[in-house]
């Protein structure tokens, strides 16, 4: 039996790589192809079914794809876009599953209205990694990122609450709203407070204690779950307990970590967010015949029905939204208007098409329960499974492929000038070497070759930077000598490899000294990479 379940994680795992490849060549985001390719998969006889167990979507999944999601967020930007964030993350929750609520109890006959707001809670939170995955080959505004990051990471608290109230209000059949808003309240703030606290007490582990990068990576791998775990075990929201620990802790990475912590961590990060999401979306997929199976005294074609009826509720709301929540406070409020720039039009429509819906929505209806009662079963759970794979595989589907048309129709510009803001990083670091040089290496830079060499390579790049950003002349009459600069750099170390290579066929110089200058070279060539260097 253990050898079956391995031997069905690892084919998952290898399939996701494998998917992933051939979504990058047919230049579908990964998460809808995958999704379209677990669909397709689990029509084949003979593929073994599977359900998902809510608990690991909640326990093993979540916390690390939300704390990957808080860490890579900066929270510079995710402050500075509070406002749009909190009426999205958690107005535009309350009002889909009120609306959605509404839609399904007149629509579905016997569907009473706290099976509605039940179901509202289920299929409201966008999923980020899907918006994200399509829009990061795209040129869109930095803003419209962080907005659906942002979102991204309070939406699934405050849907799991929503869920969590009308839980309760189908199984004792009462609802009180103002309790409903202080326990609202409560769950978030608490939630929040024991994720800083224990965001602190790793950070304080961090800097104080003798870690190692091995360490200090898998301190990294234990603190989301310890945050989840710990904020649930109190009927506290995990979600945020995440979310606010792993924020802190990306804020403080710079003088927590060390530079091998720093590297060894995002390489290990990276790697398991990939396999983690992409066994997530494929899993969605092969749900389809289990689900289907269980609609019972529902038709297909019915279920069908009331699932692209929410879907099409879903997105309506969502695009009505946006637009008032975007240039209402403006209206409102002077404050805004000088602090933040008018938001066009185009990106706030690509802000509310960009609403698909994801595994969250999956495990929390998986997470209703079978029975309401003893030996009651609960009333149309098949049903909201159903509805529910249909919205994530309609919204998928639909805004998934068609959000690249959009964004190259709708022709955003994007304000941000990213290499002009990497020139001026670029200017101040190399402003401040010459002035240590100067000012602590004075005698060696005018008497040695080598201090005075190094002290004219940086001299070299301030002047060269400053006058590519005061659009001098010189920049004019070659615009591209520093592309080919740098390609010339990338070959060279091209050339290297070919060297290193050769030495290790011919067992000139020990292994482990070859393996070091090996790391150097990734190290420079991924340095190079993120410049834009191409290889030929």
């Amino acid at each position: 039996m253990l050898q079956d379940n391995l031997l069905l994680i690892i084919s998952l795992l290898f399939a996701v790589t494998m998917l992933s490849m051939l979504s990058d060549k047919l230049g579908i985001s990964y998460p809808i192809f995958l999704v379209i390719a677990g669909l397709l998969i689990s029509l084949f006889p003979g593929v073994p079914r599977i359900m998902i167990d809510p608990d690991i979507i909640f326990i093993i999944f979540l916390p690390p794809l939300l704390y990957s999601a808080a860490w890579n967020t900066s929270w510079q930007d995710f402050w500075r876009w509070r406002r749009p964030i909190g009426l999205l993350a958690f107005g535009l929750v309350i009002c889909t599953a009120g609306v959605v609520a509404w839609v399904s109890h007149r629509m579905i006959p016997g569907f009473p209205l706290a099976l509605g707001f039940l179901l509202g809670g289920i299929v409201s939170p966008p999923d980020a990694v899907a918006a994200t995955s399509v829009l990061q080959s795209l040129k869109v505004p930095k803003r419209v990122v962080t907005i659906l990051e942002g979102e991204s990471l309070i939406n699934d608290a405050s849907s799991l609450i929503v869920f969590r109230f009308a839980m309760v209000a189908m199984v004792t059949g009462q609802f009180v709203l103002w309790k409903a808003g202080v326990e609202f309240a409560l769950v978030s703030i608490m939630g929040i407070a024991i994720g800083l606290f224990i965001g602190v007490g790793i950070y304080l582990i961090h800097r104080w204690l003798p870690t190692t990068p091995s360490i200090d990576t898998g301190i990294s791998l234990i603190a989301p779950y310890l945050m989840y775990i710990t904020a649930e075990h109190f009927h506290f929201s995990g979600v945020l307990a995440v979310v606010s620990g792993g924020l802190f802790g990306s804020y403080r990475s710079h003088d927590s970590l060390t530079y091998n912590s720093r590297l060894q961590a995002n390489s290990v990060w990276s790697v398991l967010i990939f396999l983690l999401n992409g066994v997530v979306f494929i899993l969605i997929g092969l749900q389809l015949p289990a689900i289907v199976k269980g609609l019972g005294e529902y038709s297909l074609g019915s279920a069908i029905l009331y699932g692209i009826v929410i879907s099409l509720v879903a997105i309506v709301i969502r695009i009505v939204w946006v637009f008032p929540s975007a240039y209402l406070p403006r209206i409102c409020f002077k404050k805004i208007r000088m602090r933040e720039p008018r938001p066009e039009e185009k990106m706030v429509f690509i802000i509310g098409w960009s609403g698909m819906r994801g595994i969250v929505s999956l495990a929390s209806a998986l997470a209703i329960p079978y029975t309401l009662a003893p030996e009651t079963a609960f009333p149309h759970r098949n049903l909201i499974l159903f509805i529910t794979f249909v919205v994530i595989l309609f919204t998928l589907v639909l805004q998934g492929l068609s959000l690249p048309l959009l964004v190259r129709r709708l022709k955003l510009e994007v304000q941000e000038n990213e290499e002009e803001q990497q020139l001026g990083i670029r200017l101040r670091l190399a402003t401040a070497v010459l002035d240590h040089i100067t000012e602590q290496y004075g005698d060696e830079a005018t008497s040695i070759d080598a201090f005075n060499r190094l002290k004219e390579r940086y001299e070299r790049m301030v002047q060269i930077t400053s006058k590519k950003l005061e659009k001098e002349e010189g920049r004019e009459e070659n615009p591209s000598f520093l592309p080919r600069y740098r390609q010339l750099l990338l070959e060279l170390v091209d050339v290297q490899r070919k060297e290193l290579s050769k030495m290790r066929h011919d067992k000139l110089y020990p292994e482990e000294l070859l393996r070091g200058k090996e790391f150097e070279l990734d190290l420079e060539e991924a340095r190079f990479r993120r410049t834009g260097v191409r290889a030929k």
